[in-house]
C-alpha cells in the first residue's frame, strides 16, 4: 500500500528511511507548539486553545501535502507572522485577536486565489530579488529583537529607546544559554537542536524553582475558545488593508522559497525551481493556511525544516505523513508545552533571526540602487516593529532609486502599483 501511494522505489528510499526522515523533521520543528501558544497569548487567545490548534493544523497539513502532493514537506504556523500578529497588529494597533485573526484570514484567501489563478510564481519572479531577501532578513531581524526582550536581554529606556537588561537576572542567564546551546548544537550538525535546548532551560528554571511542574500528559484541551471566532466584516477596514496584503505577501514567498529551496536539496525540482505535483503542493499550501486562520492560529507555511528530513533521505510523501502523525500524538502533551517559560523560547526566536539575516549576503551590496532598498526593508521592520511598514520602506526605496538613476527600464511594474497604494495610504493616514 505504501509503495503504491508513495512510489518509493522510483524515489530510491525505504519505509524505514522515510520515517527516520519524518521523526527527524518532526523533532526539528516541534519547539512551533511551545513558542507559538506562548507568543498568541500575548495577544489575548487561550494558550491552551492554541496548543491545540498549532498541534491540529501542523498534522492537516504535513499530512495532505503527503498524500496529495507526495512531497518530504511539513507545515505549521509560521514563525515571524505570529509575532507581527500578537505584538503589532493586536498590540500594536489596538485591535481584538479576533479582528487580527479574520485579517490573517483575508490574506490567505488571497494566497489562495493567487494560487488558484496561477500567477503566485509569476508575482515571485516579478518581485525583485533584493526586496525578497530584505523582506526575510527584516523578519528575521524583528523576531531576534522579541527573543532578547523576552528573555530580558534588552529592555525600554525612555532615553535611550532600548538598553541591555539586567544580564545576572535568571531568565536572561538561561535565555543566552539556551540560544548557545542551539547555535553550537546545530553547528555540530544535530537536528533537534532547538528542541534540545529549550528541554534544557526549561529543565534548569524547574531545578532553580522558577517553572513549576503541572504534569507531562493529560486529554487535549477544548478548541471552542479560538475555533471560527473571527471577525471577518471588522478585518475589512481600509486601515487593515496593508495589514492583511503583509500577511499575503510573506506568505507567498515564505511558502514558495521553502518549496523550491527543499525539492531541490531533494534532488526533486529543475533548474527552473519546477517540482512533480507542483499544482497539488501550491493548492495544499494555500488552503491551509485559510484553515488555519479558522481555527484559530496564525498564518500556516510549508517549513524549512523539512530539509532535515531531506538530509537523512526523505524523498516521498511517507516523511510528511509520519510528521502529522507525530503532531497528533503531540496533541495529549499540553500541560508539558504550558510549563515551557518565555525565557526558554527566546533562544530559539533569537537563532531563528540569525538564519533568516544571513540571506543578507545574497544582497548586491555594490549595487546601490539594490542594496538600499534591502536595508530599507530589512531594519525598518525591527526598528518600527512592523513588517508592513519594513515592506513599504524597501518599495518605495527601490522605485525611488531606479528613477532617481535612470534605470526606470529594471523597475517592474508591480512595484510601481505597491509602492503607489502604500504612498497613498500614508496620505490618507495622515489625514
Amino acid at each position: 500500500m505504501l509503495e503504491r501511494l508513495f512510489q518509493l522505489r522510483a524515489h530510491g528510499t525505504t519505509v524505514r528511511t522515510e520515517l527516520l526522515a519524518g521523526l527527524t523533521t518532526f523533532l526539528t520543528m516541534v519547539y512551533i507548539i511551545f513558542v507559538n501558544p506562548q507568543i498568541l497569548a500575548n495577544a489575548g487567545m487561550d494558550q491552551q486553545a492554541v496548543f491545540v490548534a498549532t498541534c491540529l493544523i501542523a498534522a492537516v497539513g504535513s499530512i495532505a501535502m503527503g498524500l496529495f502532493a507526495n512531497l518530504p514537506i511539513a507545515l505549521a504556523p509560521a514563525m515571524g507572522l505570529n509575532a507581527f500578529f500578537a505584538f503589532v497588529v493586536v498590540g500594536g494597533m489596538h485591535l481584538t485577536w479576533q479582528t487580527g485573526m479574520a485579517a490573517i484570514f483575508w490574506g490567505a484567501v488571497g494566497f489562495f486565489v493567487l494560487t488558484v489563478l496561477r500567477v503566485r510564481y509569476w508575482l515571485i519572479a516579478s518581485i525583485p530579488h533584493g526586496l525578497r531577501v530584505g523582506i526575510g532578513a527584516g523578519i528575521g531581524l524583528m523576531i531576534a529583537l522579541m527573543g532578547l526582550h523576552n528573555a530580558g536581554i534588552v529592555v525600554a529606556n525612555p532615553v535611550t529607546m532600548v538598553t541591555v537588561g539586567d544580564l545576572t537576572s535568571l531568565p536572561c542567564l538561561l535565555g543566552a544559554t539556551g540560544f548557545f546551546l542551539i547555535a553550537i548544537l546545530a553547528a555540530r550538525g544535530i537536528h533537534a537542536s532547538v528542541l534540545i535546548a529549550m528541554a534544557v532551560t526549561t529543565g534548569l528554571g524547574l531545578a532553580l524553582g522558577n517553572v513549576h511542574y503541572v504534569g507531562l500528559a493529560s486529554p487535549p484541551p477544548s478548541l471552542a475558545p479560538i475555533l471560527g471566532q473571527l471577525d471577518l466584516r471588522g478585518a475589512l477596514q481600509w486601515p487593515l488593508a496593508s495589514v492583511i496584503f503583509a500577511f499575503l505577501l510573506v506568505s507567498l514567498f515564505d511558502s514558495s522559497g521553502t518549496l523550491i529551496g527543499v525539492t531541490g536539496r531533494a534532488g526533486l525540482s529543475d533548474a527552473n525551481g519546477r517540482f512533480p505535483r507542483m499544482k497539488q503542493a501550491l493548492l495544499v499550501d494555500s488552503s491551509v493556511s485559510v484553515l488555519g486562520a479558522f481555527m484559530g492560529t496564525s498564518a500556516i507555511s510549508t517549513y524549512i525544516e523539512s530539509s532535515a528530513g531531506v538530509a537523512v533521505g526523505g524523498r516521498t510523501g511517507l516523511t510528511a505523513l509520519t510528521v502529522g502523525v507525530l503532531f497528533i500524538l503531540a496533541v495529549f502533551f499540553a500541560p508539558l508545552a504550558q510549563m515551557v517559560p518565555a525565557y526558554a523560547a527566546a533562544g530559539a526566536l533569537i537563532y531563528v533571526g540569525v538564519l533568516m539575516t544571513s540571506e543578507l549576503t545574497k544582497v548586491r551590496w555594490d549595487d546601490l540602487t539594490e542594496a538600499v532598498p534591502a536595508f530599507a526593508t530589512a531594519v525598518m521592520m525591527p526598528f518600527c516593529f512592523s513588517i508592513t511598514e519594513g515592506i513599504a520602506a524597501g518599495f518605495i526605496a527601490y522605485a525611488v532609486m531606479k528613477l532617481g538613476t535612470g534605470r526606470w527600464r529594471e523597475l517592474p511594474w508591480c512595484v510601481v502599483v505597491v509602492a503607489l497604494l502604500f504612498i497613498i495610504k500614508f496620505g490618507l493616514d495622515a489625514h
